[in-house]
Parts: structure tokens; C-alpha cells; sequence
């Protein structure tokens, strides 16, 4: 009898260790209007969500073809940030590397993706499997973030400067299932686009960002929105009653 016991306690033991170590873990995207202003207090907010001391934090400036000013301004902005800062150039050969895209990036706390051209971007990183393991990440709880270019990868789609004379609709990652409007009030044009472009069915309903703005998505859902200051903001746009709903979103400010 004692036998029995005792392997009935072991076997409960046993289960509740396998569920503990099977609990999903949160998926995190965390997106800005911009990576041009106020960096700090967005990598830092970043760097909290990854529950880490001292996260490693990985740059990625594909979208800029590697532009070495965007590499030392990132080093620079994070000089004096709890964070250790990387940076996984894609622009390269074999001779320089020393370990697969895979990885560097499943090694990471956190990935911010910087800005520059969305479609180029997109194009490099499935020619070299990098939007794969951008998904592993993402599923394995890696917090992602990143504005502008950085920001539009993640959702379903918007309009990007990516192609010659006009902004042009693109297709993203679909991380997120929203499409997506970065800059929104700073460069005018944008936001007539994608009101009509919501409107006639070609993007779904999604999210705005002012530049120096952020939201938060936790598991696909938006959890939260950010913002350096009360001018910069963020918005829902949705359809009601066949008309266009802008939704400003309440922001908390962070330093």
C-alpha cells in the first residue's frame, strides 16, 4: 500500500512539473511611430518587458542596408542603458561570420527592428529565412519591437515608401492581424491613404502611431499605449456605420 502511495505522490509530482514547464509564455510586440526620437525611454521600456536584468537586446538594420551611422547611433543610445546591445547586420559574407542569423537572434531577450525600406527589408529576410526565425522568436516569448519600417513588418500590411514616386500598399508579416499606419501625423499624406484604403477593404482595420508613440501587444491583442509626451499619440481606425472611426488611445507617458 505504502508503494502505492507513494508512487501516486510521485506521479502528481511529476504532472504538475510538466505543466509548469509546458505554460505558454506570452508573445510580446512592442511598436513605435518612429526609432528616430527619444530612443531611450522606448528601449528602455522594451528592456522591462523583457522581466530580464541586463537583457540582450539585438539591433537589426536591415531595412537601412546596415547603414553604419544607424549602428554606432544605436551603441551610442545604449551606451548608458541596463541593456547589452547587439546588432545582426545582414549585408555580409561568410568570412565574417561567425554564427547563423538563427543563432544570434534565439539568443536574444529582446530584437528592435530599425527603419529605413520595409519592402527591401522584407524581401532580404525571406531570401534568407530570417522571417522564420523572426517567428520562432516571437512563439518562444523573444519581445519584439522596432518603428517605422520596424513597426510595419509586424501586422497584416500599409502603406510604405518602399517603391519609386508614390506610398504604396505592402504586405507585412501578419505577427499581428491589424494593418498598420506609422508616422501618422508627422508626414501628412499617410493618413488619407490608409483611411481609404480601410474603407475600400484593401487593408483591415489597425493602428496609427505618432513618432514618438507605442503600443504594446501582448498575444496578438493590444494591451497597452505608450508615449514620450502628451502630443504624440496612437490610434484605433475602424469602420462604424460605413464611415471611419478614429479612436485616440489613452497613453501612458514614460521617461
Amino acid at each position: 500500500m505504502r508503494n502505492i502511495y507513494f508512487f501516486l505522490f510521485a506521479f502528481i509530482i511529476n504532472l504538475n512539473a510538466s505543466s509548469q514547464n509546458t505554460k505558454a509564455v506570452d508573445k510580446i510586440i512592442c511598436i513605435s511611430g518612429s526609432m528616430s526620437n527619444d530612443n531611450k525611454a522606448y528601449i528602455k521600456y522594451i528592456a522591462a518587458l523583457t522581466k530580464k536584468t541586463n537583457p540582450k537586446i539585438c539591433f537589426i538594420p536591415t531595412a537601412s542596408a546596415d547603414n553604419p551611422y544607424g549602428i554606432v547611433y544605436w551603441y551610442q543610445t545604449c551606451v548608458d542603458l541596463p541593456v547589452r546591445p547587439y546588432v545582426m547586420r545582414t549585408f555580409l559574407n561568410a568570412d565574417s561570420s561567425q554564427q547563423t542569423f538563427e543563432e544570434i537572434l534565439m539568443s536574444m531577450d529582446a530584437i528592435i527592428v530599425g527603419g529605413g525600406s520595409t519592402l527591401n527589408m522584407l524581401g532580404i529576410w525571406k531570401a534568407q529565412g530570417i522571417d522564420t526565425v523572426l517567428r520562432k522568436a516571437y512563439e518562444k516569448g523573444i519581445v519584439l519591437g522596432g518603428g517605422s519600417a520596424g513597426s510595419l513588418c509586424w501586422f497584416t500590411g500599409g502603406y510604405s515608401d518602399s517603391r519609386p514616386k508614390h506610398l504604396t500598399i505592402i504586405d507585412g508579416l501578419a505577427f499581428l492581424n491589424y494593418s498598420h499606419c506609422p508616422h501618422y501625423h508627422s508626414e501628412p499624406t499617410r493618413k488619407p491613404l490608409y483611411w481609404q484604403a480601410i474603407l475600400d477593404g484593401k487593408l483591415k482595420e489597425g493602428y496609427a502611431v505618432d513618432d514618438e508613440a507605442a503600443l504594446v501587444f501582448v498575444n496578438g491583442v493590444m494591451q497597452k499605449a505608450i508615449s514620450v509626451n502628451k502630443e504624440n499619440n496612437s490610434y484605433f481606425i475602424s469602420i462604424v456605420n460605413g464611415k471611419i472611426k478614429e479612436e485616440m488611445l489613452q497613453s501612458e507617458i514614460i521617461k
